[in-house]
C-alpha cells in the first residue's frame, strides 16, 4: 500500500500544486487593480514570440500607485509560459491624446519597476502638434534618464506601430485585427486558477486519505472489518464526487474557453488563450491521472478490506466446525461396546448409524475447505494462514469418516460373532435334546437303532455353519472385536459344542453295535444319454430367413423414416399457415378496433370538445388510408387466405394475385411521417385518453398505427419460412416469386420514403420516371469551362452526396440528420443538381480506385467521380446506369427504323378526336387535380394475348424508352428537317391514338412525365381489322371506366374513373352512345376518348366486335402532357 500511495504523490498533478506554491499573485487577489486596465496582456506576439503588454490610454495613470502598478506588472509577466518571458516582453505604451509629461512619467515608472525582460518598448506619442514637438525635443534630452538597455522608439502613428507589429497581433484600438475582451480575461484567469486550486486539493485531499488508508491495521473481528469497509467505502465514494466535481468544473472551463472557436470555427486563439487551453487541459489530465492512480489504490485497499473480511469469516466458521468435529471425536468415542448380545450389538450400530445421520459437520468442513481453496486461488492475501487451516480441516474430517467407518465395521463384525455364538448355542442345545429325546427301548432292536443312528447322521450332516470352527480360527478373524467378555463367551459356547459333539460320539457307537449286521452291495447303473437337439438357429434355411426378414425391416424403417419426414414437414407447413391466418384475423380486429374506436369517435359530438385544435380535422392525416387496408384485407385477402388452409404451399399464389393490391402500404408509409408527427403534438390529450378507455387498451394509438407497418413486413417473414417447409413441392415456385415480390415492395417502401424527403427540388419528381436506385458517395466534381467554378478544380476533399437514379435523370442531394424521435429522426436531403440521363455517360473505372467510376456530360465538360462504400455497390450501379444508357440507345435506333409511323401521327384523323378530349386533358393536366396522378391499370385478357403489366414487365417497357429531344437532336445532324418538324408537332400532342397496319402485337405510345408521374402506359387488348385501321375499334358492350372524362359540350356525357358504363350504339363523326349505369345518365363521348377510357369489365374476357374479324393491341400514356417528351415502343 505504500508504494500505491508513493505513486500518487509522482502523479503530475503534483506538479501543479509546486506550480501554485510558486506564484505568490493570484488574479482574485488583485481583481480591483487588474479591472483598471491601465496595463494587460492582449494575447499578441512580436516576430520572435515576445509577449505583448499594452499600456492604453489611461488619463488616472498618475493616479496608480506603486503597489498597484507593481502588483499588474508582476502578475501579467507572471502568466506567459517561461519560454516566452524568456525571450523579453513588447510593450506598447499608447499616449496619442495625452501630455509628454505623461509619456515620461509611464516611462520611468516602466523603467524603476519592471519585474520582467524587456525586448522593445514601442511608445505612440501624444498626436498634437505642440505635445508632438515637445515629445521629439524633450525624448532626446531625457533618454539617459529611463536607463532602459532596451530600444525606446517614439512612434508618430499607428502605422509606423505596424512596421513593428503584425497587425493580426494588435487589438482594435491600435488598429489591429485582433478581438479583445478585458472582462473576461480575468475571468479566465480566476477561473483557471482557481480550477488549478481545486486540483491541488483534491491532490492533498486522496493524498492524506492514501495515507490513511496506508496506514490503517486490519481488525481481527468480522464486525470492526466490515464496519472499517464501509467507512472507507464512504470516503472514497465522497473523495470520488469530489473529482467529478472538479472535473465538471474544468469541462465548463474548458468550454467557455474554447466558446470562440464553437461559434465561429474560423475563430483564431491569440497565443495567451491556447496557454490558457493548454494549462485547463493540462490540469485535467493530472486530474484523470491522479484520479485512475486513486482508483487503482483504492481497488487494492478495497480487495485488501474485502479478503480481510473473507478471512475473518472464514476463521470464524474454522473456529465452529473444528469445535463441532471434536465434539463429533469424543461422542465416537463412546461407541467402543461391541454388546453382549446381537441384540444389544444391532442397537448400538442403529444409534451410531442414526448418530452419523445428525451430524452434517462433515459436508460444512469439506465445504469451508474448498471455499479457502477457492481463496487460495485468488490470491488471497492471507493464504500461508488459510492453507494450513483447510488441510486441517481436511484430515480431521477424514479422521471423523473414517472413525465413524471403523465403528461401524467393528460393530458388523461383533454382529457377526454375536450371531455366529447364538446359532452355535442353540444347535448344541437341539443336539442335546435330541440325545435325550431318543428312547432307549426302541433303541435295543436291530431297526430302531438303524433309525437312531440315521437320525443323529442327519444333524451331524446339517451343521454347516451352525457350529463354531476351530478357537484359533475364530480367534485370528475377530481379533478386532474381541474383549475378555466376548472372549469367554466364545470359550464357553465352544465348550460346549465340544462336549455334545463326545457325547454323539458315544452315542453312535452303541447304535452301530446294534446295528451292526450284513448288507447286500447295490449295482449301480449307467444314465442313459440324452439325445442331442439342435438348435433351429443353426439351420442355414433358418439364417437366409433371418437376413431377409432383416432386410425388409430395414427397407421398411427408411420408409418410414422417409414418410415421417414429409409428415413433418406438412406439420410445419400446417403450422406456419396457421400463424399467417391467426395473425390476419388478428390483425384485421385490431384495425376494426382503432378504426371504430378512435377515427369514428373523431367524427362524434359527444366527443368534439375533447379534440384539441391541432388534431380537428386531421383524421386522414392521423389515419391515412387504414381504412382502406381494413376493406382490403377484411372482404378479399383474408377470405382468400382461407382457402388455403388445407394446401398451405399453395399460399403463394394469394399473395401474387394480391400483389397489386398489397402496393396500397406504399401509401400509408408515405403519410407515417405526418402521423407520427401529428399524434406527437397531439398524444397526451384527453380524446385519446378516454377513448383508450373505454377500449381497455394497454396500448396507446401510436402502436396501433404501427400495425400496418409490422404487417407488411411479416408477410416475407411468414413467406420464408413457408418456402424452408415447401421445397419440391408444387408451390414452390409462386412462393419463392411471391417472396421476391413482397421484398420489392418493401424496397419501393423504402425507396420512396427516401424520395418524399427530398427538399429544394422545384420540379415534378414524379417527373423523372421510377426510382430504380439510391445511396451516399462520395463525390468530387471538374469542370472544363466556367470561370465561376474554377474553385472546384481544387477541392481535395470530396462532398458527401446522396444520388437518386431515376430512369430519367439523376439526382445530387446532401444528406441531413434531423432532430427528433421516431420518424421525425429520419434524414432529409437537401437538392443540389441533377443530371438527365439523355446527357450523361459514364467511366466505369477511375484511376486509382477500383469504388470508382465517372459520370460526365456535355462531352466531359462536366465530370463527377463517384466513390462508392464498397466494390459491390459501384459494379451494381454502373450496370444500372449502363442498362438506362443502353435502354435509351435501342430505343433510338426503333425509332429511327419506324419514322415512317411519326409521319403517319401528323396526319392521323386521330387530331379531330382532340377538341372532344380538350377540357378532360386540361383537368388531367392541373397538378392540383386529383386526376392528375390517374392511371389506368392493365387486365388479364387471355393466354395468347401480349399484355404489358406495369408491375411485373416495367423493366421491358424500360428497355423501349428513348429521349424525344435527344431524338430530334440526332436527326437534325442528319439534316431531315422534315422530320424534326414532325417531332415537334408530335410533342405538342396530348394524347396519340392509333392503330398500326400490319403490326399484330405491338403497339406505340407516347409517354410524357412532365406534369405527371412517369407510370408506363396501360395496354388493352381491341380487336381490329388489319385491312381497314379505321373501323370496328369498338363493340357495344358493358365496360369499367378507368379514368375521369369531363363532357366538351352539351350533349357529352362525364364519367368518373371506376362507373360501369354500356356502349349503346356508334353515330356519326365518330361518336358513340353511351349510358352511365353508375348514374343513371346518358350522353355521347367520341370513340378516341373511350378507348383511353374504358376497360373490359370483368365478366367478360375480351373486347370483340361484331364482325370479329382480326385483333390488334392499343397502348395509351396515361400520364401525356402539353410537351410530351418520351415514346414507349413495346414489342
Amino acid at each position: 500500500m505504500t508504494h500505491s500511495v508513493l505513486y500518487i504523490l509522482s502523479s503530475d498533478a503534483f506538479l501543479t500544486v509546486a506550480y501554485l506554491d510558486s506564484s505568490p499573485l493570484c488574479a482574485a487577489d488583485i481583481t480591483p487593480d487588474l479591472k483598471k486596465q491601465f496595463a494587460f496582456l492582449s494575447g499578441g506576439r512580436g516576430d520572435n514570440g515576445s509577449p505583448i503588454i499594452v499600456f492604453p490610454e489611461f488619463p488616472a495613470f498618475g493616479e496608480i500607485t506603486d503597489r498597484e502598478f507593481q502588483n499588474v506588472l508582476t502578475y501579467l509577466t507572471s502568466v506567459p509560459s517561461l519560454s516566452s518571458t524568456g525571450v523579453g516582453f513588447i510593450l506598447v505604451i499608447d499616449r496619442r491624446q495625452d501630455r509628454w509629461a505623461a509619456v515620461k512619467g509611464t516611462l520611468l515608472r516602466i523603467a524603476g519597476s519592471f519585474p520582467g525582460n524587456l525586448q522593445l518598448v514601442l511608445v505612440l506619442r501624444p498626436t498634437t502638434l505642440l505635445q508632438r514637438t515637445l515629445s521629439d525635443i524633450l525624448f532626446k534630452f531625457n533618454k539617459d534618464e529611463f536607463k532602459m538597455k532596451v530600444p525606446v522608439i517614439m512612434l508618430s502613428s499607428i502605422t509606423e506601430l505596424h512596421s513593428y507589429i503584425d497587425r493580426t497581433q494588435l487589438t482594435q484600438e491600435l488598429g489591429g485585427t485582433q478581438e479583445y475582451c478585458h472582462e473576461k480575461w480575468i475571468s479566465h484567469r480566476t477561473a483557471i486558477e482557481g480550477f488549478a486550486l481545486m486540483v491541488k486539493k483534491t491532490a492533498q485531499t486522496l493524498q492524506s486519505f492514501g495515507t490513511e488508508l496506508a496506514e490503517t491495521e486490519l481488525p481481527n473481528e468480522i464486525q470492526a472489518t466490515t464496519i472499517l469497509l464501509s467507512s472507507h467505502t464512504n470516503k472514497k465514494d465522497k473523495m470520488k464526487e469530489d473529482l467529478l466535481l472538479a472535473l465538471g468544473q474544468g469541462s465548463r472551463l474548458l468550454e467557455s474557453i474554447n466558446e470562440p472557436v464553437t461559434r465561429d470555427p474560423d475563430h483564431n486563439m491569440n497565443q495567451d488563450e491556447m496557454e490558457n487551453l493548454a494549462t485547463v487541459q493540462r490540469l485535467l489530465s493530472q486530474l484523470d491521472e491522479t484520479e485512475r492512480a486513486f482508483d487503482e489504490f483504492w481497488v487494492r485497499h478495497q480487495s485488501k478490506l474485502e479478503q480481510c473480511l473473507q478471512l475473518r469469516h472464514f476463521e470464524h466458521n474454522y473456529r465452529e466446525v473444528r469445535a463441532l468435529l471434536d465434539q463429533v471425536s469424543e461422542k465416537l468415542a463412546t461407541f467402543s461396546e461391541v454388546g453382549i448380545s446381537p441384540a444389544h450389538a444391532d442397537h448400538i450400530f442403529c444409534e451410531l448409524t442414526s448418530y452419523e445421520e445428525r451430524v452434517c459437520v462433515l459436508d460444512r468442513a469439506l465445504a469451508l475447505s474448498r471455499e479457502g481453496d477457492e481463496l487460495i486461488q485468488n490470491s488471497h492475501y492471507a493464504e500461508d494462514s488459510i492453507q494450513p487451516k483447510c488441510i486441517e480441516l481436511r484430515t480431521t474430517s477424514n479422521n471423523v469418516s473414517g472413525n465413524f467407518s471403523t465403528r461401524k465395521d467393528h460393530l458388523l463384525k461383533a454382529m457377526e460373532l454375536h450371531h455366529c455364538l447364538e446359532m452355535a448355542s442353540k444347535w448344541v442345545d437341539d443336539g442335546i435334546y435330541l440325545l435325550a429325546s431318543q428312547p432307549v427301548d426302541k433303541c435295543q432292536s436291530h431297526e430302531g437303532a438303524e433309525l437312531a443312528l440315521q437320525e443323529l447322521e442327519r444333524y451331524l450332516d446339517n451343521a454347516g455353519q451352525n457350529q463354531l470352527t476351530e478357537l484359533s480360527i475364530i480367534w485370528k478373524e475377530y481379533e478386532t472385536v474381541l474383549n475378555q467378555q466376548l472372549r469367554d463367551q466364545v470359550e464357553k459356547v465352544f465348550q460346549k459344542q465340544v462336549s455334545m459333539q463326545e457325547m454323539f460320539d458315544k452315542r453312535r457307537v452303541s447304535l452301530k453295535k446294534l446295528a451292526a449286521k450284513q448288507t447286500r452291495p447295490v449295482q449301480p447303473v449307467a444314465p442313459r444319454p440324452e439325445a442331442f437337439i439342435k438348435s433351429p438357429l443353426s439351420s442355414p434355411g433358418q439364417s437366409a430367413h433371418r437376413h431377409t426378414m432383416y432386410s425388409l425391416l430395414c427397407r421398411t424403417n427408411r420408409h418410414a423414416s422417409l414418410t415421417e419426414e414429409e409428415e413433418n414437414l406438412a406439420v410445419l407447413r400446417r403450422h406456419v399457415m396457421n400463424e399467417l391466418l391467426e395473425t390476419e384475423r388478428a390483425y384485421v380486429e385490431e384495425l376494426l378496433c382503432v378504426l371504430q374506436g378512435y377515427a369514428s369517435e373523431m367524427d362524434n359530438p359527444a366527443m368534439c370538445h375533447l379534440i384539441p385544435a391541432p388534431l380537428q380535422n386531421k383524421k386522414d392525416v392521423l389515419f391515412g388510408n387504414m381504412l382502406e387496408i381494413y376493406h382490403f384485407h377484411k372482404r378479399t385477402f383474408l377470405r382468400e387466405l382461407e382457402q388455403y388452409t388445407d394446401c398451405p404451399e399453395l399460399v403463394g399464389r394469394c399473395f401474387l394475385e394480391r400483389m397489386t393490391d398489397l402496393q396500397i402500404y406504399e401509401k400509408y408509409c408515405h403519410n407515417k411521417p405526418r402521423s407520427e408527427s401529428l399524434w406527437r403534438q397531439c398524444s397526451d390529450c384527453a380524446f385519446f385518453q378516454e377513448c383508450q378507455k373505454k377500449l381497455e387498451h394497454k396500448l396507446g394509438l401510436d402502436s396501433y398505427l404501427l400495425k400496418p407497418v409490422q404487417r407488411i413486413t411479416k408477410y416475407q417473414l411468414l413467406l420464408k419460412e413457408m418456402l424452408k417447409y415447401s421445397k419440391g413441392c408444387e408451390g414452390a415456385d409462386d412462393l419463392q416469386e411471391a417472396l421476391t415480390s413482397i421484398l420489392g415492395i418493401l424496397k419501393a417502401v423504402n425507396d420512396s420514403m427516401h424520395l418524399i424527403a427530398i427538399t429544394g427540388y422545384e420540379g415534378n419528381l414524379s417527373e423523372l420516371g421510377k426510382l430504380l436506385m439510391q445511396g451516399s458517395f462520395s463525390v468530387w466534381t471538374e469542370h472544363k469551362k466556367g470561370h465561376a467554378k474554377v474553385k472546384d478544380l481544387a477541392r481535395f476533399k470530396p462532398m458527401q452526396r446522396h444520388l437518386f437514379l431515376h430512369e430519367k435523370a439523376l439526382l445530387f442531394c446532401k444528406r441531413r440528420e434531423e432532430n427528433g424521435e421516431g420518424y421525425e429522426k429520419a434524414p432529409s436531403y437537401s437538392f443540389k443538381q441533377s443530371l438527365s440521363m439523355n446527357a450523361v455517360g459514364i467511366t466505369e473505372n477511375a484511376k486509382g480506385d477500383n469504388k470508382k467510376f465517372e459520370i460526365w456530360c456535355n462531352s466531359r465538360e462536366e465530370v463527377y467521380i463517384v466513390q462508392a462504400p464498397s466494390a459491390e455497390v459501384k459494379t451494381t450501379w454502373v450496370n444500372e446506369i449502363r442498362k438506362v444508357l443502353t435502354t435509351q440507345l435501342e430505343a433510338c435506333r426503333e425509332v429511327v427504323e419506324a419514322s415512317h409511323i411519326l409521319h403517319f401521327f401528323t396526319h392521323s384523323p386521330f387530331k379531330s378526336a382532340q377538341k372532344g378530349f380538350k377540357k378532360g386533358e386540361e383537368k388531367r393536366a392541373d397538378p392540383c387535380s386529383p386526376d392528375a396522378h390517374s392511371s389506368s391499370s392493365p387486365k388479364q385478357t387471355g393466354k395468347d394475348e401480349a399484355v404489358t403489366s406495369p408491375t411485373s414487365d416495367r423493366a421491358a417497357v424500360a428497355k423501349k424508352r428513348f429521349t424525344l429531344q435527344g431524338f430530334s437532336n440526332l436527326k437534325a445532324q442528319k439534316g431531315n428537317s422534315g422530320y424534326s418538324a414532325e417531332v415537334k408537332c408530335c410533342s405538342k400532342l396530348t394524347l396519340v391514338f392509333f392503330f398500326l397496319s400490319g403490326w399484330n402485337k405491338a403497339s406505340l405510345s407516347m409517354d410524357a412525365s412532365e406534369e405527371h408521374d412517369g407510370y408506363s402506359s396501360a395496354e388493352d387488348p381491341l380487336n381490329s381489322d388489319p385491312e381497314d385501321d379505321n373501323s370496328k375499334k369498338l363493340s357495344a358492350g358493358k365496360y369499367t371506366v378507368m379514368a375521369d372524362y369531363e363532357r366538351g359540350g352539351p350533349q357529352e356525357l362525364s364519367v368518373k374513373s371506376g362507373d360501369m358504363v354500356q356502349l349503346v350504339r356508334e353515330g356519326d363523326d365518330r361518336q358513340w352512345f353511351v349510358r352511365n349505369l353508375s348514374t343513371s345518365k346518358e350522353g355521347w363521348i367520341t370513340a378516341a376518348s373511350l378507348i383511353t377510357l374504358i376497360a373490359k369489365s370483368k365478366s367478360c374476357q375480351s373486347l370483340t366486335s361484331s364482325e370479329g374479324s382480326g385483333s390488334g393491341h392499343l397502348s395509351t400514356s396515361s400520364s401525356c402532357s402539353e410537351t410530351c417528351a418520351n415514346f414507349d415502343i413495346k414489342p
